[in-house]
């Protein structure tokens, strides 16, 4: 087994501005199965910290809940690999608070790549997208609850990534399901197939 290699890279799974199915910018709540899954994936592929972006704070306070009991109550002992993952995990109220936060501490304003099941404008391949992760560029991995991020984050990202596609035609996989996907062409070991 290698050794973690170093990387700048964070998640953000952006709960405000989402849209719904048709479209309309709204705010989505936080589940549960969200917390734990993505912070599990982000522990695996060494992902530095996990964002819940929400401007609620009863969403606030039923994420700090979660942590609390996994971190430093009962869930603490009963399961110690769950705390290690959900020790990346981080609250805040904003995308500009978190690119904010990022930039502070990496000392550079990061790249910032979103994810879409729709194809955009601005896309990168997950090959260039791996180099830059790989040369060290500081990036923020934006993903989308509800029916995905709103125009107006992907407008003012630097990138998107393309959709995770199969031969089914079908495409609306649940976003625990991108993240570890699109985490594993990032920054999993790669095979010759």
């Amino acid at each position: 087994m290698s050794k973690e290699k170093p990387r700048a890279i964070d998640i953000a799974l952006i709960h405000y501005p989402v849209i719904n199915k048709t479209g309309d910018t709204i705010g989505s709540a936080v589940t549960n199965l969200d917390v734990h899954d993505i912070a599990r994936a982000a522990r695996t592929f060494g992902v530095d910290n996990y964002y819940i972006v929400t401007p609620y704070t009863d969403q606030h306070t039923l994420v700090q809940e979660i942590l609390d009991h996994w971190q430093t109550g009962y869930g603490a002992t009963y399961n110690p690999a769950r705390k290690s993952a959900l020790d990346r995990v981080k609250i805040t109220g904003s995308l500009e608070t978190t690119i904010n936060l990022v930039t502070e501490q990496r000392g550079k304003k990061p790249l910032l790549l979103t994810t879409s099941a729709r194809v955009q404008k601005n896309s990168i391949s997950y090959r260039d997208a791996r180099r830059r992760i790989e040369a060290g560029e500081p990036i923020i991995l934006l993903f989308g609850t509800a029916h995905g991020l709103s125009p107006e984050i992907n407008e003012t990202a630097d990138y998107t990534l393309p959709p995770i596609e199969s031969t089914t035609g079908y495409n609306h996989l649940s976003v625990r399901s991108a993240v570890s996907i699109i985490l594993d062409r990032l920054l999993g070991i790669q095979e010759e197939l």
